[in-house]
């Protein structure tokens, strides 16, 4: 490093559909910063996606803004939100470990200190790209408040779905069914510990359906697999996709409900005793469990993002949590 800056490589939405690197010029850290060069990031299949596309509605500009974004959308926009890195500069508590930040796709990054959580030294770097999607679970499970014997459906077995599924097998007595139109998702419920049913075999008569799959089919689906006075908690986000339902059967003779579950702010079960901090650092601890592994479904190259994006966001390559790797991307100096 020479004359206090450093440059580094970051990922950009150039315009919806169209992604390039560009290269960042780095500030030197405050005294309560940290200098974080990246290990792993990871790619959320569901909000990243519709983010690439251009597919956030205007109306939603400010709320789906993530954390370190830079731009604004539709583009050109810096968005992202799992990244894992290890601090080189900072304090010393913090320097030489490996940290967990909301922050977009890039090769290093200047952020304070408030913002990284430490990784436990038993949590592999790819596997602690998903502290901020089994946060988002940690939220949705203090929302739904599981009871013993409680019978519950995840309709959706993305990302999101898979973590709320692993969560509640860890409650006594609760039984938990995951839902996927794509057959081959049996297999992670396999490695989850959890049960797989496809949608045509499903059965009703439930007290909680978490829904996930972001679709005006799944949500129907999860209505109609409630028992009476039932909820429906959807952890969905649309875009600017229509949702149309069939409320004239048992929606309303059933007093069913659909509550809607978002990382955004604490639930409020838990918002007067526990911060979004805390809800990460637990987060974290809970990643010491391997099971997580089997969400880790592939991996590219930070190089490679502006080819591996489109392909993700079309579906052509499948996938539940696509990390980058930055192995051979640390930044030069300047």
């Amino acid at each position: 490093m020479s004359g206090g800056h450093r440059e580094a490589r970051a990922f950009w939405l150039s315009a919806p559909g169209t992604g390039e690197v560009r290269a960042v010029t780095l500030r030197e850290p405050e005294p309560d910063e940290v200098l974080v060069r990246t290990l792993r990031s990871g790619v959320s299949r569901g909000t990243e996606t519709l983010v690439f596309s251009g597919r956030v509605p205007e109306s939603q500009y400010d709320l789906m803004r993530a954390p370190f974004q830079e731009g604004a959308f539709p583009a050109p926009v810096k968005y992202g939100y799992l990244s894992v890195g290890v601090v080189e500069q900072g304090p010393a508590d913090l320097r030489g470990r490996t940290v967990f930040c909301l922050y977009p796709h890039q090769t290093s990054y200047v952020v304070p200190c408030s913002a990284v959580t430490v990784v436990p030294d038993d949590v592999p770097s790819a596997r602690a790209v998903l502290a901020g999607t089994v946060e988002t679970a940690v939220n949705a499970v203090w929302d739904i408040g599981p009871l013993p014997g409680d019978r519950v459906t995840v309709v959706g077995a993305g990302m999101v779905g898979c973590c709320v599924a692993r969560l509640l097998t860890q409650f006594p007595g609760v039984g938990v069914v995951l839902v996927d139109v794509d057959p081959s998702r049996a297999e992670v419920a396999e490695g989850l510990g959890v049960a797989f049913t496809p949608p045509g075999r499903t059965r009703g008569g439930r007290d909680v359906v978490v829904h996930t799959s972001a679709t005006s089919a799944g949500l129907q689906l999860s209505l109609d697999l409630l028992a009476p006075d039932g909820t429906v908690v959807d952890l969905s986000w649309y875009g600017d996709n229509p949702v149309t339902l069939d409320l004239g059967g048992a929606f309303h003779s059933g007093r069913l409900g659909i509550r809607a579950s978002q990382v955004g702010a604490v639930s409020a079960s838990r918002r007067g005793r526990r911060t979004p901090a805390d809800r990460r650092a637990l987060a974290m601890e809970l990643l010491r469990d391997p099971a997580y592994d089997c969400l880790l479904t592939g991996q590219s190259a930070f190089a490679e993002l502006p080819q591996v994006m489109p392909r993700l966001a079309s579906g052509e390559l499948s996938a539940l949590c696509h990390t980058i790797t930055y192995d051979e991307e640390a930044p030069c100096s300047a």
